[in-house]
């Protein structure tokens, strides 16, 4: 079964978690919409740091220019995001989609990230961090999701650990833990494949 990447917030480890899955699994890779820097997209650092040939990377349905919020960069881009416009593409494997940003974030008017799971009938696994505020962040997506009749395959804690937060959320919200990315001081393709192989994944 192929999943959706989605996080508690922006900039918490999404495409990270993606490439060590990838990595790990042999999965392919694609973000449906991707909102500035495109000539450093997240599409092409799975590319440069994920090295398993059975990879693939699909193409965004979406490429926006600058670095904002979906509706906002497509706004200025002139162009709007519709849902029928982001199909998964086809392939004899398994997917990782990755959202962009928080899963509130909007795409368009009544168009938002938390939309995709069911759209595109997937379930998620949900990147969490360790920072002040992460429990209140992690909680509420759970929430949001459970809400909406969401499947949550797991949570993947990512950066620096703290235990006492880790182990509230998952009591409280008895999701299983997949694995936890710890804090890595220079992220490469070397790190990446050596962390992927200490896990082990029952996607």
């Amino acid at each position: 079964m192929s999943f959706i990447i989605a996080g508690i917030h922006t900039g918490i480890g999404k495409t990270l978690c993606s490439a060590i899955i990838c990595q790990a699994s042999g999965y392919d890779y694609w973000k449906p919409v991707q909102a500035g820097s495109l000539e450093d997209t997240d599409s092409i650092f799975i590319q440069k740091h994920v090295n398993d040939p059975a990879v693939k990377i699909h193409p965004e349905a979406y490429r926006l220019h600058t670095s904002a919020s979906p509706h906002i960069a497509a706004e200025i881009d002139g162009i709007k995001i519709k849902k029928e416009n982001i199909i998964l593409p086809k392939s004899n494997n398994k997917i990782i989609v990755e959202t962009a940003g928080g899963l509130m974030s909007p795409f368009a008017n009544n168009f938002f990230n938390i939309d995709l799971p069911a759209h595109l009938n997937l379930p998620v696994i949900l990147v969490s961090n360790n920072y002040l505020g992460s429990i209140n962040h992690t909680l509420l997506s759970v929430e949001a999701l459970q809400r909406r009749n969401i499947t949550i395959k797991g949570i993947v804690f990512s950066g620096e650990k703290v235990d006492s937060t880790q182990l509230f959320i998952l009591e409280y919200t008895q999701i299983p833990l997949l694995f936890s990315i710890p804090y890595f001081d220079k992220i490469n393709p070397e790190t990446i494949q050596a962390f992927a192989k200490t896990i082990s994944l029952n996607l």
